[in-house]
């Protein structure tokens, strides 16, 4: 009598492996064998032109001795930590103004998280370069009101690191949308309560809705951090980390490195560097969560 045929994939294990083959080998292929590739680069002198040649440390004691290296990396803490709290504050103000329904809510929301989609995109970073040029539609609405319309943004040290803050700050779509998913999570039963208590506004705000999202706060801030040390087309498109590298993000100095002058072991070992930094900087969050993070919200 023959056998009936059995499906290998109507069993639960073999199928989970063969669907999740495709982002394992892929996982594999794409990131751990180019990180290991990296990181033995990082102890190379090595310039794609040539054989890698094994030389310990050297690229890492070069990089304490360079003083771009401590320059662009101060441009990227200023950078990261002025415009991650700046768009979370203002992600969380679009929040709470869009959490009242109306008609046109559903096209305020799409509008508002438009900016999210296309900001780090190289067309706004040439339409952003544009505005604030001398001949630009800043200086141009600047004098249309009589104020000095000549000033150069991009070309003074003092502004040009403003005007990538302010387009990263522009882009808090993504932050604004789980803001006010988590503001909708909140019982309305607190603030009817609070209500009744005589409880402002205010009062309200900072005893109940700022609590309750501490979670969702924490989960932005440590996204937003990390994309802000990782940002690269902002200076590397609009600014070039000109003037005087007052704006050379650290993703731009190990590109220039690694692609422009050919120091490509010296980039590997910035990458990894960056890496470190990112790394300390999330368990840092994490191991003071417990100090500001309300465990017991929604």
């Amino acid at each position: 009598m023959r056998k009936k045929w059995k499906n290998p994939l109507n069993n639960e294990k073999t199928a989970g492996v063969c669907f999740t083959m495709p982002f394992t080998v892929g996982f594999l292929l794409f990131m751990i064998v180019p990180m290991g590739i990296s990181l033995y680069y990082s102890f190379c002198d090595y310039n794609i032109l040539s054989d890698p040649s094994f030389v310990g440390l050297k690229n890492y004691i070069k990089m304490f001795q360079d003083e771009t290296f401590f320059k662009a990396l101060k441009v990227t803490f200023f950078y990261a930590l002025v415009s991650v709290p700046l768009r979370l504050i203002f992600a969380l103000l679009v929040a709470m103004i869009l959490l009242r329904p109306t008609k046109a809510t559903g096209i305020y929301r799409a509008l508002y998280y438009l900016p999210s989609i296309i900001g780090g995109s190289v067309a706004v970073s040439i339409l952003w370069k544009r505005m604030f040029a001398i001949d630009g539609v800043i200086n141009k609405l600047l004098g249309a009101i009589g104020l000095p319309s000549d000033f150069s943004w991009l070309g003074d040290k003092n502004t040009a690191i403003w005007v990538l803050i302010i387009l990263a700050v522009w882009q808090f779509g993504s932050s604004m949308l789980i803001f006010l998913s988590a503001l909708k999570q909140i019982p309305s039963t607190l603030y009817e309560a609070s209500e009744v208590d005589g409880a402002s506004s205010i009062r309200r705000f900072f005893s109940i809705t700022l609590p309750l999202l501490t979670p969702t706060i924490f989960f932005n801030l440590v996204m937003q951090m990390i994309n802000g040390f990782l940002a690269f087309n902002q200076s590397y498109i609009i600014t070039q980390g000109k003037p005087l590298n007052s704006t050379l993000f650290y993703t731009v100095y190990m590109y220039q490195q690694s692609f422009e002058y050919y120091n490509t072991g010296y980039g590997a070992a910035l990458a990894w560097v960056m890496l470190l930094l990112i790394g300390l900087i999330t368990l840092a969050l994490f191991a003071t969560r417990k100090f500001w993070v309300y465990d017991g919200g929604v």
